[in-house]
């Protein structure tokens, strides 16, 4: 154990040491509870007479604080923890998709169908300003993978979703 630290230089006698923390017993060097005061008053040579009540909300000595685990009579600890949501986010390409029906509600498998879009027009403005102009720059309107995928419920009919190539 190590010594006091010495007073400061001008002084002769050391202060008196802190009171003890909420929580904690008193020091017995320090003094006892005051006898008739209400639970968590307690006297020291040199300070107050008594530390109070905790504040209104605050628990009281022996009690957890909130958001710390309680603990209950076979001394274990009982902890709650929050799962976080699952977000699965699905993408629609060329392949059908099982996926739940924004219109109707039903779990189902998406029917696929091919449609002319943006890509399919470029496609055949490149092929005529590079000679190809009889005929030939009609060939991505023929082709499916120049197309947009359109995904509908083959319940309702409606559309799902739609993948553009652009």
């Amino acid at each position: 154990m190590s010594a006091p630290p010495p007073p400061y230089p001008g002084t002769d006698a050391a202060y008196p040491p802190p009171p003890p923390g909420p929580g904690y017993p008193p020091d017995p060097k320090m003094g006892g509870p005051v006898y008739g005061a209400p639970q968590g008053f307690y006297s020291a040579p040199g300070y107050p007479q008594g530390y109070g009540q905790p504040p209104y909300g605050q628990p009281a000595y022996g009690q957890p604080a909130y958001g710390q685990p309680a603990f209950n009579q076979s001394g274990q600890t009982t902890v709650v923890v929050a799962q976080p949501q699952l977000t699965i986010v699905q993408t629609f390409r060329e392949s059908p998709v099982h996926t739940r029906c924004p219109h109707c509600q039903a779990e189902i498998l998406t029917g696929t169908h091919y449609e002319t879009g943006t890509f399919t027009w470029i496609v055949c403005l490149i092929l005529c300003l590079v000679g190809c102009d009889l005929g030939c720059c009609l060939i991505p309107f023929c082709v499916d993978s120049c197309k947009d995928v359109v995904h509908t419920c083959p319940n309702c009919r409606q559309q799902v979703s739609r993948w553009s190539r652009m």
